[in-house]
């Protein structure tokens, strides 16, 4: 699956991409509002795009490398996963390298899932998890509509704030 932006193709990640996939996942700005284990070398890189296309094979995740269209290069992730039992909601995840922050990149990726999640998969809703102190994710989602779930939590990661996204009726 693949898709196209103004200025961006989301598309399947794969065994081409693992030095990316290692300098996106393994950067530390990235990294300090993500609790996780960050890949330490390309075989590291590697199993974790293994496990991704294993899941994507499986209805589990549909996962994208960002890249702009004129480069080879994936320059951040998004994915929708978590999906209810009844897949009706699933989650929003997404990863940027720093150097492309504050352009709108994420803005554009983010759209283009949410049609898909909306429009294609019949989502009804679709959750963001994020960082009480992730300035740029709170601001991208609620740029997007997204509305922060008072009250909820993020079950051990009392830093995480939830956000949602309910299907225009």
């Amino acid at each position: 699956m693949k898709l196209e932006t103004e200025r961006l193709i989301l598309k399947n990640i794969n065994e081409t991409h693992v030095e990316d996939i290692l300098r996106i996942r393994s950067n530390e700005v990235t990294n300090q509002f993500v609790q996780r284990n960050s890949p330490k070398n390309n075989y590291d890189a590697l199993q974790f795009i293994l496990t991704i296309k294993e899941r994507t094979q499986n209805n589990q995740t549909v996962y994208f490398g960002i890249a702009f269209k004129d480069q080879p290069n994936l320059i951040g992730t998004i994915c929708l996963w978590n999906f209810s039992e009844d897949r009706k909601t699933a989650e929003v995840g997404y990863e940027l390298l720093p150097d492309y922050h504050r352009k709108g990149i994420m803005s554009e990726a983010l759209k283009a899932v949410l049609e898909l999640g909306f429009n294609e998969l019949h989502l009804q809703e679709i959750v963001a998890i994020t960082s009480q102190f992730n300035e740029n994710s709170k601001g991208l989602l609620l740029k997007h509509h997204f509305a922060l779930e008072e009250g909820k939590e993020d079950e051990g990661f009392p830093d995480n704030i939830i956000f949602s996204l309910k299907k225009n009726k």
